[in-house]
């Protein structure tokens, strides 16, 4: 009997998936727990594994495609045995197939037309984005399905055929996502209008000229870019800026690295950094909190997320109840889940929830910056690089290891004063660390 490969569900709020690459092919014989495909979810790639051994009969979901947990994705079984139909269910829990509904553009005229069958959320969002009437489009998936690579070529002919005020060659979609993701492209460069004979003018514009180059936007910059723009559009933006005394701080991490190092852990200063957000946190909780429209959530969990930067983009692990682990504890995790988000082996689960972020901007000497908040939570704070400075202690001149730091709120949940409130609470929970 066939086995269903369906799309999983990765976390609890995870209800969708992009099928990133296939391992296998139709017709490749499978074992069991082999790497099968790939699937993206909130910019983590997890591999999904054969759940049977066979052959891969059909493939139901091309890659690129997003669909919802539970759809069939594709059939192992041996050659021969009768397959489900060429529409793509989604199977619930209980592995009972019911037919997938996708949206689809409303543009269609209703005169002459043709069924389009089962058309996939990105076929839709690319279809109603370009203004794209599908019954003109020729479907070259499972049983003429409209896929994604099936739009994006009726774009390049439309695209070709069209004026270049009408359709730009930076707005033409490629063979990855919405733009080409592997290397720079070169858009064709304007011609200037004619000046004429003999004016400088026309000799400047005599030597050949250099196209310029691009890079396009796809895949986790289209995600971070999405992302950024909504949380400036939703949120009204305040940062309010301060500095902390890092003396105490080095002097721990100096007296405990080697313990520290002793049970496998690097202690960084991003764990103190950690562990003083969660003692301001608990002191003015409002700050763990989320803007509901008609109600502020107070969250009762504090999970940190931690800013990552990637070749590729940025990435917010979360640490989970970070309140109830030791410094030891909070390093070690740190420790962890900084070293899987630069391997790209970070499960979804583990870049959502969090309920405040921290933003490490100094490590590439930074002083301090205003960084976004990272909806839907309501703060941010930003870390800047260490340095000595001359500082005045007592009325007396001294050096000492200072940071700025930023917070970011948002200004419907806190005012400035609580704002404030928490970076006190936080810096001091800094300069007096023992």
């Amino acid at each position: 009997m066939p086995t269903h490969v369906i799309m999983p569900q990765l976390g609890e709020s995870v209800v969708e998936g992009t099928v990133s690459k296939w391992l296998k092919h139709e017709g490749d014989p499978v074992n069991e727990y082999d790497p099968l495909l790939e699937v993206n979810t909130d910019k983590v790639d997890t591999e999904v594994p054969a759940p049977a051994t066979g052959t891969l009969l059909k493939v139901y979901v091309a890659a690129g495609l997003t669909v919802q947990a539970g759809t069939l994705l594709a059939v192992i079984g041996q050659p021969g045995e009768a397959l489900p139909p060429a529409e793509a269910p989604a199977g619930g829990h209980n592995g009972h197939a019911t037919p997938v509904s996708a949206a689809r553009p409303s543009a269609v005229p209703s005169a002459a037309k043709h069924d389009l069958g089962f058309i996939s959320p990105v076929v839709a969002r690319l279809a109603d984005e370009f203004k794209v009437d599908l019954q003109q489009v020729t479907g070259t998936g499972q049983g003429g399905r409209i896929t994604k690579k099936d739009v994006q070529a009726y774009l390049d002919q439309r695209g070709a055929a069209a004026p270049a005020a009408d359709l730009p060659p930076w707005e033409k979609p490629g063979d990855g996502d919405l733009f080409r993701p592997t290397e720079l492209q070169t858009a064709a460069a304007p011609q200037p209008a004619a000046a004429p004979q003999g004016s400088p003018a026309s000799q400047a514009t005599s030597a050949p000229q250099a196209a310029p180059d691009f890079i396009p936007v796809a895949g986790m910059r289209k995600l971070i870019a999405e992302h950024m723009v909504r949380s400036e559009r939703t949120a009204p933006h305040v940062t309010t800026v301060f500095e902390a005394d890092l003396s105490a701080v080095l002097a721990h991490q100096a007296a405990h690295q080697a313990a520290f190092a002793r049970d496998g852990v690097t202690l960084t200063l991003t764990a103190y950094f950690v562990a003083a957000t969660v003692a301001a946190l608990r002191a003015v909780p409002l700050v763990n909190s989320q803007w509901a429209e008609d109600k502020i959530i107070l969250k009762r969990e504090i999970n940190i997320g931690l800013a990552v930067a990637l070749d590729e983009g940025l990435i917010v692990p979360v640490l989970k109840r970070a309140d109830e682990k030791s410094l030891l504890g909070l390093a070690r995790e740190i420790n962890d889940l900084a070293r899987r988000a630069r391997a790209n082996a970070l499960r979804p689960d583990e870049v959502q929830g969090g309920t405040f972020t921290i933003t490490n901007h100094g490590i590439s000497g930074s002083l301090f910056a205003t960084p976004i908040i990272n909806q839907p939570q309501s703060a941010i704070l930003g870390v800047g690089v260490m340095q000595k400075r001359v500082v005045v202690i007592h009325d007396a001149i001294a050096i000492r290891p200072m940071v700025y730091l930023t917070c970011t709120f948002d200004h419907r949940v806190l005012d400035g004063a609580v704002g404030d409130r928490f970076m006190r609470a936080l810096t001091k929970t800094l300069a007096t660390w023992r």
